[in-house]
């Protein structure tokens, strides 16, 4: 396993060992303490698998007081995966990166807490994976609409399929930089 990139202050990109021969292949999606040699030192607490077609465009979400952590991967599919830095006092406050995940490419990311976090599916179908620092908390949720204009980002995705809940969610501006207060954003 080796890290690929470090886009971002915490946010790592990694490429697992991939073990393959003419029955298919093996990987370890997660060993604590190899993970832990790379900087991954939270301790892990709920793991999530969600299915998505499409055009399908989830996010980008967070918890505001208690911030998950989340090691994402896909198992089936693919996606383009999109982290937003949330800390107020990170000198990447509000830049964000993406990065294709597929059932081909094996990559992992690594979305340390402080981050919101979304992602458009590109195949026909997808299966995700996201391990979690922080259990989900329903009245803890955060958002920033898809389409954020200070974002700026490109989904890979036309005419993505949002939810209605994700329609309503508020931009990066409101919640982070005029209010120069995070009561609707990330608690540091």
């Amino acid at each position: 396993m080796k890290i690929i990139n470090e886009p971002l202050p915490g946010l790592l990109l990694i490429k697992p060992d991939v073990y393959t021969d003419d029955r298919g292949f093996f990987l370890e999606t997660w060993q604590k303490e190899r993970y832990k040699e790379i900087g991954i030192e939270e301790e892990f607490v709920q793991d999530n698998w969600s299915r998505s077609t499409r055009g399908v465009l989830r996010g980008l979400h967070y918890q505001k007081e208690h911030p998950q952590g989340k090691l994402v991967s896909v198992r089936r599919g693919c996606i383009f995966d999109v982290a937003v830095d949330i800390r107020p006092d990170s000198p990447t406050f509000g830049e964000w990166y993406g990065e294709e995940l597929s059932d081909e490419n094996y990559l992992q990311l690594y979305i340390p807490p402080g981050f919101a976090h979304g992602f458009a599916v590109l195949s026909e179908v997808c299966d995700f994976d996201y391990k979690c620092t922080d259990y989900y908390r329903p009245g803890d949720e955060g958002g920033i609409k898809w389409i954020d204009e200070t974002l700026n980002i490109d989904w890979k995705v036309e005419n993505p399929i949002v939810s209605k809940k994700d329609q309503e969610l508020n931009n990066f501006e409101n919640l982070f930089v005029k209010k120069n207060s995070l009561t609707d954003g990330f608690k540091s």
